[in-house]
């Protein structure tokens, strides 16, 4: 099972995700949805460095142009990117043949009771999907807190052609029933590991990343 911690805003964060035995730690820079998660590029590119290639970094990016994209991952050095937006696919192309190592993560948009929000046809670049709920009321598209219905998360991922990593409401309490009803293949969390501040949480990291790993 593959453990994303997101959301990483500091080298402490990052330090703190690596020790608990993350697979991909998540920065996000290039905000145009609501979230108190954004760093600068400059952050980013500290965070990248301290982590040196020891475990994967996602990029997480709501920018829709592709030369801007391309820029920011040259700058910061991760090798993951997932596109938080509603970029055209002709731009994802322009990313994909500009950055053949950078793994692309798209988004796949879930309602509360499990129905797709995204049109899943119109994606032709992907190395691997990401299922997280959406929160209308706050403009959010990621880190909302809240769940899906998992059962129908499973069927969303049967039929999917990617590995497929599932977000939306986890928690250490929780990862672990979501992981044996949808079987995804990897775990995404952001605000279930953070204490009352909004800040990380180095428990629930910890826990986050062991109960995920020994859900069966």
């Amino acid at each position: 099972m593959k453990v994303k911690i997101c959301a990483n805003r500091s080298v402490e964060d990052a330090q703190m995700s690596l020790q608990a035995g993350a697979d991909i730690i998540g920065i996000l820079v290039g905000k145009q949805h609501a979230s108190v998660d954004f760093v600068d590029k400059e952050t980013a590119k500290e965070i990248c460095n301290f982590i040196d290639g020891r475990c994967d970094v996602s990029l997480v990016t709501h920018i829709e142009n592709a030369d801007e994209i391309i820029e920011l991952t040259k700058y910061i050095g991760n090798n993951v990117l997932q596109l938080h937006s509603s970029i055209k696919e002709s731009e994802v192309e322009k990313i994909a043949k500009a950055l053949p190592n950078v793994k692309l993560v798209r988004l796949i948009h879930v309602s509360s009771d499990g129905k797709i929000c995204t049109n899943i046809k119109d994606i032709k670049y992907a190395d691997f999907y990401l299922l997280d709920s959406f929160n209308l009321k706050t403009d959010q598209v990621g880190g909302t807190g809240l769940t899906h219905d998992w059962n129908a998360s499973r069927k969303i991922i049967e039929r999917l052609d990617k590995p497929v990593f599932l977000a939306g409401g986890l928690t250490p309490d929780n990862v672990a029933q979501a992981i044996r009803i949808a079987r995804p293949y990897g775990v995404d969390v952001n605000s279930g590991c953070k204490n009352e501040k909004g800040e990380k949480d180095a428990k629930k990291v910890r826990d986050f990343v062991y109960n995920a790993k020994h859900a069966e």
